[in-house]
């Protein structure tokens, strides 16, 4: 068990302290010195049980200079660790740091890797080992000051690497502690450099508003990105809903704050709820000891983006608008409080008012994520900027691909215009790279875009269209009312879907003989 004891800087608390814990035969296995101000005492004591710790509170915090005991998941070096562990295990890149001996004392897993080793096996190898012609210790004491871009050899590979020395505020040399080596593959420097460009370019230029309805949606959207509340985007798959909660976090106070996303969809729940909260130490059987942080601590004072957020269990649902309420939570496993300031954007294909009415999601919660909302068109109610929407994704599947940029005929983009897009814009901008791939001649025809024909709009299907208008239209209201009388069992529920009254609908359904009296009423 880990406990903070709040208290005073003075001489002998801590021997206070012991003396109390040793009466009790308590074990104290390390022991910190943190808070703010250094006014908090951190002790693990990993066979002090509960009922020990309920005898014990009173007596210390009854010690003069001591303000408060309670119990934690963490010790301060423990959280330091555990950020330091995924803020390097994060970097794709090699890291390692490097001590005035050349021996490495530290190293993620992207280093391990190239290394040929396991992360735990490289503290104490000697890089010259792995280095050809590359004493970093000699370069520290030579520039004293930071290397960028120099070229190395590592195992055959060459990297460009970058050299911070860690050296303290003093100018001797007895003051150099060695160096942080970042590593880079030099074949891929320009590869990294169009990546960065692409982060660049995930504002709100880099959506495409040719469309009349989808640049009115930008610019609601520009007026609610500076505001610190939640905001939910809805919208169906492949629209750009995560593109947009971007463009928003960039354009926000928070812009330079981290942005991560988590889809809910899929996941089962235990997995996330850790992804999400993380968890204590020892949590659950096969955790890490040292727990995990989750996205929200990984955020923090940044945006967090939660896609399929309807699809979330009842249990996540009930953390989440604890967290919206007050900015707490508790990891899984973990009695510790844990207070962060987080805007959170929350994305869905479903229609959240729908499924509260029918018990499915919180509404407690739907109130607290609908504060701001967008709802982003499908693509086949903006066909209005079709055509200079297809034209931007022929030229940058052409730049992808590396080939000439070929021109898109009139049939092409009638083909295209006349489609029903269930995959909205990702769909088109698949399609497009896929037509750019065959295209030989020049021009895009009809034959280069393949398109399936699931999902599309059957006004009538099989429909009767036998006797009367009258018949007709009475068969086809029938067929309507049974249709959706399954997910509205009620003549209240079902007026409310179809925007009449339940006196109205409670007529048609017993003159159509769907339900019960009593159903209907």
């Amino acid at each position: 068990m880990r406990i903070r004891i709040l208290c005073q800087n003075r001489v002998g608390i801590l021997r206070d302290m012991l003396d109390l814990l040793v009466d009790y035969g308590i074990n104290v296995a390390r022991g910190e010195v943190g808070g703010e101000h250094g006014n908090a005492v951190y002790l693990h004591c990993p066979n002090l049980m509960n009922l020990q710790l309920q005898a014990l509170r009173p007596k210390i915090e009854a010690l003069p200079g001591v303000f408060e005991l309670r119990r934690v998941g963490l010790m301060p070096s423990e959280r330091h660790h555990m950020e330091l562990n995924a803020l390097l295990g994060a970097l794709e890149f090699p890291v390692l740091s490097i001590d005035m001996h050349g021996s490495i004392v530290a190293a993620n897993r992207a280093a391990a890797q190239l290394l040929g080793v396991r992360v735990d096996e490289v503290p104490g190898i000697s890089l010259s080992r792995y280095a050809e012609d590359f004493d970093v210790p000699e370069l520290v004491r030579a520039n004293r000051a930071r290397i960028n871009g120099l070229r190395v050899t590592i195992r055959g590979d060459v990297f460009l690497a970058d050299i911070a020395p860690l050296q303290s505020e003093h100018e001797d040399s007895e003051a150099l502690a060695g160096a942080v080596l970042t590593l880079h593959r030099a074949d891929r420097v320009g590869e990294r450099i169009y990546q960065v460009r692409k982060q660049e370019l995930r504002s709100f230029d880099s959506i495409f508003q040719s469309s009349r309805r989808m640049a009115a949606v930008v610019r609601e959207a520009r007026r609610m990105a500076p505001l610190d509340a939640p905001l939910l985007i809805e919208g169906e798959t492949g629209t750009g809903k995560e593109l947009l909660a971007r463009a928003c976090h960039l354009a926000s106070p928070r812009g330079q704050s981290p942005f991560m996303a988590l889809n809910c969809a899929g996941l089962p729940e235990s997995m996330a709820e850790t992804e999400l909260f993380g968890y204590g130490p020892g949590a659950f059987e096969g955790a890490r000891p040292e727990g995990k942080l989750g996205l929200l601590e990984l955020t923090a004072g940044g945006t967090l983006f939660l896609d399929g957020v309807g699809e979330m269990s009842p249990r996540l649902q009930a953390k989440l608008v604890r967290f919206l309420q007050d900015g707490g939570f508790r990891r899984v496993g973990s009695d510790e409080e844990v207070y962060l300031d987080v805007r959170v954007i929350c994305a869905t294909q479903q229609d959240l008012s729908e499924l509260c009415a029918r018990g499915e999601f919180r509404q407690d919660l739907y109130h607290r994520l609908n504060v701001l909302s967008l709802q982003i068109p499908p693509l086949r109610e903006c066909l209005d900027g079709l055509e200079p929407l297809a034209r931007h994704f022929v030229d940058q599947a052409s730049r992808q691909i590396g080939c000439a940029l070929p021109q898109l005929s009139a049939a092409a983009l009638q083909r295209l215009a006349g489609y029903h897009w269930p995959g909205n814009v990702r769909q088109l901008e698949n399609t497009l790279f896929q037509a750019v791939s065959l295209c030989e001649g020049g021009v895009i025809e009809p034959a280069h875009i393949r398109l399936p024909d699931y999902g599309a709009p059957q006004p009538l299907g099989e429909f009767a269209l036998d006797g009367s208008l009258a018949e007709i239209v009475g068969r086809f209201e029938k067929a309507v009312l049974q249709s959706l009388y399954a997910q509205h069992p009620s003549s209240r529920l079902l007026g409310r879907r179809l925007g009449v009254s339940h006196t109205t609908i409670a007529n048609k359904l017993r003159d159509h003989g769907i339900g019960t009296p009593r159903e209907n009423g």
